[in-house]
Parts: structure tokens; C-alpha cells; sequence
């Protein structure tokens, strides 16, 4: 039968390149690891890889399980660390993914507050936007995802949690005035951070429309690196109006509207069902009490 070492050899494999590397990682000899698939393929009838050089190679039912063990396997991982946690009387754990750059510099401002009232929840943070944030939360490998584009699916509950606006930074003496047209980036090095233009809202809801392209495109990983780089009249940079007040003050930047406004908002999602949970339900609770006193200030 189909069992969890089978998933779990598979899974090894895959992410360490080899079978001894899987068997030392499974504290198995590779004999019997080997023992074990051999056994697995014989009963099954079907070839699980086949070894190419010093390398192996998956065969299409070898592809099929693994894919079965990437979803599977992060849902009873999760669910053992859930029991272990009632086991020993906490209340459980929450890990909160981000699926945009500037997502960590709003998130700060509720965990203080939420590892305060609830001393008993671990809180870990991802970065989701590197490992893909729905899927992610489907696969049971986070908790809640904060993205500022949230997709309709009948699986997962949104809150919204702050509104905002994406402006553009530019340095303090440039020509541009209060509001700026596509037009008026075709000249310009626009800085964004690492993320593909068809994603980006600067390009597909003020750019693209208009048939019109930056100058040059230039990426970079954080937003003081961006801030810096802007005051300094390196190029301009499309960013959240709050980021831009917040973590620009001080700097010789100033914000320029982007044609007649792009309005956004922050959004938490959770699997439907699990916003009543009390710790994801406090962490809801807070973060849009967080986002109202934020878009007053």
C-alpha cells in the first residue's frame, strides 16, 4: 500500500538530487530504502525512476507521486505539529505569508501587538512571493496571506485590511507636477522591486493601457534601497503612498499622483471556515484595527 515513507522518500530524492543523500536525510541505509521502492514498484507494477548516468530520472508515475507528496506530505506535517501543540496545551501556531515587498513593513506593525495578546501562538513569518502565496496557503504551508491582489476562489475568505494608494516617488526638484501621465515615464529609469512587469500595477493598469514603456526598467530587492536611489535622481519609483510617507521622511522625495489615482488595498486570506478560529480570528481583528489607524495618519 501507498504509504507516508513511500511520499517521503520520493520527496527526499527530488530535493536532494540522489538516493544515498535521501537515505542518510530518512536515517535508512540505501540498501533499504532501495528495499523499499523495489518492493513498492513490484506491487504496483510500475517503474518509479530510472537511472540516467550517475543521476535518476523520474518516470511518469514516479512524476505523479512526487506531485502527490508535495501536496500531501505539507498537510500532515501540519497537522502533527497541530497535535503536538494541543498535546502540550498551546494554542496553536500561525504562519503568515507575504506576497509583496512592501506587505513586511505593514505586517511589523501588528506583530508586537498580536504576540502580546496571544502569548500562546507561535507566529512565523514567509515571504510568500517566493514560493507562490495561494498555493501555499491551499497546501496548507502557511496559515494566512497578506497580498495586495487577492484572487476570487471559493476556498479562501479575504479581509481587507488597508487601503492605500500607489503613487510615484520622484526626487524632490523633478519637472513632473502634482500628477503624472504614461507619457511622462517614457523618459524615465523606473526602479521597481524584483517582480515580473505582469504583476506589477504601475505597468498593467497605468503603463501597458497606454502603450507606453519606461526609458529603462531597473529592479531592486529592498525599499530603502529604492527611497536611496530616487532621492539621489536615479529614477523614479511607483510604491504605496504610506510606504512612501513612512519610511521616505526625510528624504528629498516627494509623491506624484499616477494619472487619476490607482487605489489599492492590503488583504488578508485565510482557508474558508478558519476565519473563526480564535488566534486567526484575534490576528484579523488586529490588523484591520492596525490598517484603519494607519490610513488616518
Amino acid at each position: 500500500m501507498l504509504d507516508r515513507q513511500h511520499l517521503s522518500i520520493l520527496r527526499e530524492i527530488d530535493r536532494l538530487g540522489s538516493l544515498t543523500s535521501a537515505a542518510e536525510r530518512l536515517n535508512l541505509t540505501q540498501s533499504a530504502l532501495s528495499h523499499t521502492m523495489r518492493k513498492f514498484e513490484e506491487r504496483h507494477g510500475v517503474k518509479i525512476w530510472q537511472k540516467e548516468g550517475r543521476g535518476l530520472r523520474f518516470t511518469q508515475a514516479g512524476e505523479y507521486l512526487l506531485a502527490l507528496a508535495q501536496r500531501v506530505l505539507p498537510q500532515i506535517d501540519h497537522a502533527e505539529r497541530v497535535l503536538a501543540e494541543f498535546a502540550q496545551g498551546h494554542r496553536g501556531a500561525l504562519r503568515a505569508g507575504m506576497e509583496c515587498h512592501p506587505c513586511q513593513h505593514w505586517l511589523m506593525r501588528v506583530v508586537a501587538p498580536y504576540l502580546a495578546a496571544w502569548p500562546d501562538v507561535d507566529l512565523d513569518l514567509r515571504t510568500a512571493f517566493r514560493f507562490g502565496g495561494i498555493g501555499a496557503l491551499l497546501g496548507h504551508e502557511i496559515d494566512l496571506l497578506i497580498t495586495p491582489d487577492p484572487l476570487d476562489l471559493p476556498g479562501i475568505h479575504y479581509t481587507r485590511v488597508l487601503d492605500y494608494e500607489l503613487v510615484l516617488a520622484v526626487p524632490a526638484d523633478h519637472a513632473l507636477g502634482d500628477v503624472a501621465l504614461p507619457q511622462d515615464l517614457t523618459g524615465e529609469t523606473l526602479i521597481t522591486y524584483p517582480v515580473t512587469p505582469e504583476r506589477l500595477d504601475v505597468f498593467t493598469r497605468f503603463l501597458v493601457p497606454a502603450h507606453c514603456l519606461p526609458k529603462r526598467h531597473r529592479t531592486v530587492e529592498t525599499t530603502e534601497m529604492m527611497l536611496q536611489l530616487v532621492a539621489a535622481g536615479r529614477g523614479v519609483s511607483a510604491m504605496p503612498d504610506w510606504i512612501l510617507r513612512e519610511e521616505g521622511a526625510g528624504l528629498p522625495i516627494r509623491a506624484v499622483r499616477l494619472g487619476e489615482g490607482i487605489d489599492k488595498g492590503l488583504h488578508i486570506g485565510v482557508r474558508r471556515g478558519e476565519e473563526t478560529i480564535d488566534y486567526i480570528a484575534g490576528f484579523l481583528t488586529l490588523a484591520q484595527a492596525t490598517g484603519a489607524r494607519g490610513a488616518q495618519a
